[in-house]
This record gives structure tokens, sequence and C-alpha cells, in this order.
């Protein structure tokens, strides 16, 4: 009950947070920052280059809440994707398969598509 007064400023932290951990998947893909991705070498180019893009500038937006719905929901689509391209296909759970990150994405971006900006954002419409 007493959380409640914080509602606003937990969701915040949480989107803050997310964008964040996402941003660094992309460095980590784009830049090699702060280590290479552990899969580097059988990386194949469009994983690179189209998701990498994607984590860093969308994982950014959604830190910073700037067109957030949008940013949010192309993320989420990407760990949708990310999951059966690279881990729906080696089992049915995500325990097995080694997919419980792709899926925890996908359902914590839709939750901020969903939501959307709120307080501490660039724009509290987005």
């Amino acid at each position: 009950m007493f959380m409640q007064a914080y509602t606003n400023q937990t969701y915040a932290l949480f989107r803050i947070v997310t964008g964040l951990l996402f941003v660094w998947h992309g460095t980590q893909k784009l830049l090699a920052f702060p280590v290479p991705h552990p899969m580097a070498d059988v990386l194949p180019g469009f994983v690179v280059y189209v998701a990498g893009p994607i984590e860093l500038i969308g994982g950014l937006l959604v830190m910073v809440g700037l067109f957030t719905r949008w940013a949010a929901f192309l993320c989420s689509g990407l760990m949708a994707a990310a999951y059966w391209m690279m881990h729906g296909m080696q089992g049915l759970f995500p325990i097995v398969n080694g997919g419980e990150l792709a899926a925890l994405y996908c359902f914590a971006f839709l939750f901020i598509a969903a939501q959307g900006a709120g307080i501490w954002s660039v724009c509290n419409k987005s």
C-alpha cells in the first residue's frame, strides 16, 4: 500500500533502466563495447546491422522518453523476432533454449509501449 505513492517513479525507473540495459546490447554488437559480443564471429550481418541500431537507438529513445511508444513497440518486435530466430527452434521453453532475456525484453518493451513515457521523460506525450 505504501508503494502506491511511488508508482510513477517506479515506472520511470523501470523504463530508464530497461532502455539503458538495451543500449548496451547495441553497443556490444556495433562497437564491441564494453566487450565484444560472445558470438561476434558467427552473428549474421543482418543481426549486427539491423538489430544493433534498433537496440542502440531504440534503447536510447526509451531511456530518455522520446517517441517512447513507437521505440518500445519496435524493440518489443525485435525481441520477439530474436526469440523465434535464435532460441525458439532449440526448444519450447525459454529456460531450455536460453531465450529468457529475449522473452523478458519483449514483454517489458510491450508494457512500456502501452504505458508511454511517463514522468522523467523528454516528452510525456509519446
